[in-house]
């Protein structure tokens, strides 16, 4: 990974890796996540200095530093994930000849950008792509918007089971005492529990839609539909930071958290959750929306589309429209019966396609099938810590 935040998306593979009688080495940026996966038995954490904005200097210095890491360690297979992390690391890795490269993408970047830098931005995934012998997309429509950028052929992107980047914790969104916090952390933030919360999770940045959440804003309040907009995130860095208030750009009855540590208690106050964004790789927090049984309204973007049944679980709009939106949001605030249907049936989905220990598990077998075509070893089972007792 390019840096430690990032290592969350791959809570519990390393311990089911070690598990299965693997040694883990973790790559990244110094810090603290870093630090933390270091104290696990059979886990090597290699702090690796990169940048996450183009920089060739820079880059160079990386490269050679994954090149004499990886002749030191010989890694029997190789898995990169997040854009500069994945370039360096799977060049690095067919420079030192690893037996087996793979590439999680985990969502495309340059699909909102443009110019020079979505050129660079390709010819850099197409770089990783042709070092990987195999491209692990996390979303049906992920792998199908890669197919069809020429990023990888068909026959080298795979998608385990539904797709998804590190599934749900679902008992952790579905616990009743979220309600109960729920109800305080409500009366903190001055929320009338009497109407309908549109709720939205996530980074406070251009590409997550939040222009057209406002534009449809605008368009429900003009109709009377009488709900309120709840915000829960951190400013994005890069993100120009504005000191216009929250209710001048959404409009009134608007709260907004800034980021939060344990997002679960907040998803209890939601009646609907709302994420327009532009793309995704697949979002982890519609999952988390439906694991706590809210029904989402989403956009067509890649990875988003993967997220919803569409008229089961929520609801799809096309991307970058605000009336839209608007009229999809309208739908679920003035039903309620539809959405506390839409949520259940939410629920059920995430419970049995989606769960965090089950996408876990997708992930690992799929390295020790990957090493089996290699001609690799298979790991020998390690006692667990029960059994060494």
């Amino acid at each position: 990974m390019t840096v430690p935040v990032s290592l969350i998306l791959m809570r519990n593979v390393p311990e089911l890796l070690v598990r299965d009688g693997w040694e883990v080495h973790i790559v990244s940026s110094p810090g603290e996540q870093l630090t933390k996966l270091g104290t696990l038995q059979h886990v090597v954490v290699h702090p690796l200095p990169m940048e996450r904005d183009p920089s060739p200097l820079s880059d160079a210095v990386s490269l050679a530093r994954w090149v004499v890491l990886l002749r030191k360690v010989r890694p029997d297979v190789v898995s990169v994930s997040t854009p500069k992390a994945s370039l360096l690391g799977a060049l690095a890795a067919k420079l030192t000849r690893a037996p087996r490269r793979i590439y999680l993408q985990r969502g495309l970047r340059l699909e909102t950008a443009t110019g020079m830098m979505r050129k660079v931005l390709i010819a850099a995934e197409r770089a990783t792509a042709r070092s990987s012998h195999t491209v692990l997309a996390v979303s049906p429509s992920l792998r199908s918007e890669l197919i069809e950028l020429g990023i990888a052929p068909s026959d080298k992107v795979t998608v385990l089971g539904s797709g998804s980047s590190n599934g749900v914790d679902v008992e952790l969104f579905a616990n009743a005492r979220n309600r109960e916090a729920a109800e305080a952390i409500g009366t903190q933030l001055g929320l009338d529990r009497t109407i309908p919360v549109v709720g939205f999770v996530g980074r406070v940045a251009p590409d997550k839609g939040l222009k057209e959440l406002a534009e449809a804003r605008k368009i429900l309040l003009e109709r009377g539909i009488e709900h309120q907009l709840l915000i829960v995130g951190g400013v994005d860095s890069g993100v120009a930071s504005t000191d216009a208030p929250a209710s001048e750009i959404f409009g009134p009855m608007t709260v907004t958290t800034g980021a939060v540590e344990n997002t679960a208690p907040y998803y209890a106050l939601m009646d609907v959750f709302c994420l327009p964004t532009y793309r995704e790789g697949f979002p982890n927090v519609v999952l988390e929306a439906s694991a706590a049984g809210v029904p989402t309204v989403t956009t067509d973007a890649t990875g988003a589309v993967d997220s919803v049944k569409p008229e089961t679980t929520g609801l799809i709009v096309p991307a970058r429209s605000g009336s839209e939106l608007a009229g999809a949001l309208a739908t679920l605030l003035l039903d309620p019966e539809r959405r506390r249907s839409m949520g259940a049936a939410a629920q059920r989905w995430v419970n049995a396609e989606f769960r965090r220990d089950q996408v876990a598990r997708q992930t690992t077998d799929f390295y020790a099938q990957e090493l089996e075509r290699a001609g690799g070893r298979t790991p020998e089972l390690r006692p667990t810590a029960d059994e060494q007792l």
